[in-house]
């Protein structure tokens, strides 16, 4: 066998490989282009260029994801049904027992300093001792109102779809991680599935004479079977079949108690801690109505505080100041409030066990339910991506006759 006739055998040997790399190569680029770039690279202008699919969905991406959260997996009156006032109340009680001095010293001082200044010391002393033994009652007073109405206070679907909008790696990364071994057959496939076709190709590619347009023909087909092999794996069938000796499922469905696990990891620790949601209680729309609440029960323990010095309080200084003085102080309270909550988030973050909660609950999803944490990444475009490996393939077709057959 001469020369000539070894190279044109190699080439014939080369195609399946060739195939292979065709395949891995429009496999992984139409992964990356799930993802990235974050922001829109082209001009706008034209509509020319491209943005990740789910950074350029991250409204819709994250609405779907959320509604299967709320519906399925967590409602908030249940997470914080299990928080206990009074253990709040322990948790928080030696800073706002702090606080609570500090506030009375600097109001008073403030305000009507003169009835403070001649005010007897044991009856200031027993009106500072008052307020500080009160405060415990409050906080269970008000976490007791907020347990009541946290679905007027706090909108969960809300809050996650904001997070996930501002932050579009956040909403990659979810995916990345709940998906990643699916994604990594998906790149990996491409070779496997593209030498199966690369083999078929050679012999057709013999068999009819060397035609020019087998080659590209043959890249676009394998690089559209290829990505739509890959997502048909992932994703079906959905209950178990046997096959002879196999049984058959599709991967990710397979993974329900690990991607379960990995999904509530990120979710608890990245958007759904407790400083997120009371974070959120106190700057967001309802802010309002949590303020009103806070408002009422420290001026009711101011109050108290005051007992039967209250009179003397109201005389001295007048009704209106008395009024100012109870304002002042309840709205230093909401201003340290964020401050104070830190002490408490550590206890919140076991009474709400929002990843047991997210796990044990995804764990126990069917599989069509479970499916669709996934599947809308790939449903969003998932003609796009097939299209684009598909056109890729042509391209690598087109490389590949010109580098071995021209």
């Amino acid at each position: 066998m001469g020369t000539p006739e070894l190279l044109e055998i190699l080439k014939y040997i080369a195609i399946p490989f060739i195939s292979g790399f065709v395949g891995w190569v429009t496999n992984l680029i139409a992964l990356k282009m799930t993802f990235l770039p974050i922001e829109f690279w082209g001009i706008k202008r034209w509509r020319l260029g491209w943005q990740g699919i789910i950074p350029s969905k991250a409204s819709n991406m994250a609405e779907k994801a959320v509604d299967l959260m709320t519906a399925k997996l967590v409602r908030i009156e249940e997470q914080f049904a299990r928080i206990e006032p009074i253990r709040v109340a322990n948790e928080m009680g030696p800073a706002l027992h702090t606080l609570t001095g500090k506030i009375l010293e600097e109001t008073m001082t403030a305000e009507a300093p003169l009835v403070w200044e001649t005010a007897p010391p044991i009856l200031k002393r027993r009106v500072m001792q008052k307020a500080m033994d009160d405060i415990p009652e409050v906080v269970e007073g008000l976490m007791l109102d907020v347990k009541n109405n946290i679905n007027e206070l706090f909108d969960l679907k809300k809050m996650v779809v904001e997070e996930l909008e501002n932050d579009k790696p956040l909403l990659n990364q979810i995916f990345q991680r709940v998906g990643e071994k699916e994604f990594k057959f998906i790149e990996r496939s491409g070779f496997y599935f593209g030498f199966a076709f690369g083999i078929i190709q050679a012999v057709l590619f013999a068999v009819l004479g060397q035609p020019w347009w087998l080659l590209p023909l043959a890249g676009l087909i394998v690089g559209w079977a290829t990505n739509w092999l890959a997502l048909k794996m992932i994703f079906e069938p959905q209950n178990p079949r046997k096959y002879g000796p196999w049984v058959v499922q599709g991967l990710f469905i397979k993974r329900q108690r690990e991607v379960a696990a990995a999904y509530a990891k990120i979710i608890a620790e990245k958007i759904l801690t407790s400083q997120n949601i009371f974070e959120n209680m106190i700057q967001g729309p309802a802010s309002d109505r949590l303020i009103d609440m806070i408002q009422h029960h420290v001026k009711r323990a101011i109050d108290a505080a005051a007992g039967l010095s209250k009179p003397l309080f109201q005389l001295a200084s007048g009704a209106k100041r008395y009024a100012r003085i109870k304002a002042h102080i309840a709205d230093r309270f909401v201003e340290e409030l964020p401050t104070s909550l830190r002490y408490m988030f550590n206890y919140a973050e076991q009474a709400l066990d929002i990843e047991n909660t997210l796990r044990d609950r995804m764990c126990a999803l069917s599989p069509t339910e479970f499916e669709a944490f996934l599947r809308p990444v790939f449903q969003e475009d998932e003609a796009k991506l097939i299209a684009v490996g598909a056109f890729l393939g042509a391209i690598a077709g087109v490389c590949q006759l010109l580098l071995l057959f021209m």
